[in-house]
């Protein structure tokens, strides 16, 4: 059934969303419109849902983030703690070794 509030022309004769009683016609558009507006919604829904997609989406995400300065400061500011922390650990293994 069309949703409510909706016009289609048919032959001349403007449906508004109510069923069309008696003239079968107008009754075949409608179907037609409610599964082409089904199509598209079912469409969209898969659009929605589909792994590679939602990969696509993440990874576009990801890529806006770390475009940011902000991000890649902190991200500089980790590697530089992660690799002094490191170089520390393997300074002390060398000192009590000794």
């Amino acid at each position: 059934m069309a949703e409510s509030g909706r016009d289609m022309e048919v032959r001349g004769a403007v449906v508004n969303g109510a069923v069309a009683k008696g003239d079968p016609d107008l009754l075949l558009a409608q179907i037609e419109r409610t599964r082409a507006d089904l199509a598209q919604t079912i469409d969209d829904l898969a659009g929605r849902v589909s792994p590679a997609n939602n990969i696509r989406l993440l990874r576009d995400k990801v890529a806006a983030q770390v475009s940011k300065p902000q991000v890649q400061m902190g991200a500089a500011a980790v590697g530089v703690a992660v690799v002094g922390l490191a170089l520390l650990r393997m300074w002390a293994r060398q000192r009590r070794s000794r």
